[in-house]
């Protein structure tokens, strides 16, 4: 499936038809893209949450208006994306233009990067994937990788997390072996806004939200890789509802 091809998303119509940007460089040997169209079926089926979703490669989404006019954006896994360009002026549009956004695994790492070099001005802000060289980067090899690691998550009370899971404490499945590393610039982020909202149980950041903006969550984790797909994990859920609240705002609107 090339970008900007609709998946299928069943027939249920329960809400205006809401368009999803699909940000990543997909692949089929990336198990999170190949979990998307089953997704869309459950959020159909299940929810009458029907997504048009168009799939956009990193280097498109350099484009100043790629993922303008959608409903959301989901910053996907498979890092190292081909344009980190590309990946950072996605999720700078959807946060600055209150487009619902989700980023997971590589979507959560770039999303604290783009945070970090637009809001904090911390314009030598580095993804150590991209950049082996850098010397204090933000997003840094872990110590022990989470390739096929499954661990408990505990969420801020009162956090976005925490409301959409409807609970204080989740397990969640991880496939990244790079992560925030650099305490004193997440505390740079954190002054400026950005809330870390989920830890492990060792007290590392894995999730993180934006206050004010109508949807902006982003996790270390996969919750694409949650069970077999047939009942969507409550973040994506809770994107679609995002993304149809806002479709239906733009279906209303004079």
């Amino acid at each position: 499936m090339n970008a900007n091809t609709t998946l299928p998303a069943g027939n249920a119509a329960a809400v205006p038809p809401a368009r999803l940007a699909l940000v990543g460089d997909r692949s089929p040997t990336v198990v999170s893209h190949t979990r998307v169209p089953v997704l869309l079926d459950a959020l159909a089926a299940r929810d009458g949450l029907v997504l048009d979703a168009y799939w956009i490669p990193t280097e498109d989404a350099a484009e100043p208006d790629a993922v303008r006019g959608f409903d959301a954006v989901w910053m996907l896994p498979g890092s190292p994306y081909r344009s980190e360009a590309g990946a950072l002026a996605a999720i700078r549009t959807a946060r600055e233009e209150g487009i619902p956004f989700l980023g997971t695994c590589g979507g959560f790492q770039h999303a604290l990067l783009e945070y970090a070099r637009h809001v904090c001005g911390l314009a030598r802000a580095a993804h150590a994937e991209n950049d082996p060289d850098a010397e204090d980067p933000l997003i840094a090899p872990l110590a022990c990788s989470l390739v096929g690691h499954e661990g408990a998550v505990a969420l801020a009370p009162g956090s976005l997390a925490e409301s959409v899971l409807g609970a204080d404490r989740t397990v969640e499945r991880y496939h990244c072996s790079y992560g925030p590393s650099d305490v004193r610039l997440l505390d740079v982020l954190r002054a400026h806004g950005l809330r870390f909202s989920g830890t492990d149980e060792a007290g590392q950041v894995r999730v993180a939200e934006l206050p004010g903006h109508p949807f902006f969550l982003a996790t270390l984790f996969q919750p694409e890789l949650s069970g077999d797909g047939a009942r969507p994990h409550p973040m994506v859920r809770a994107l679609g509802r995002a993304a149809a609240t806002r479709a239906a705002g733009r279906v209303g609107a004079p």
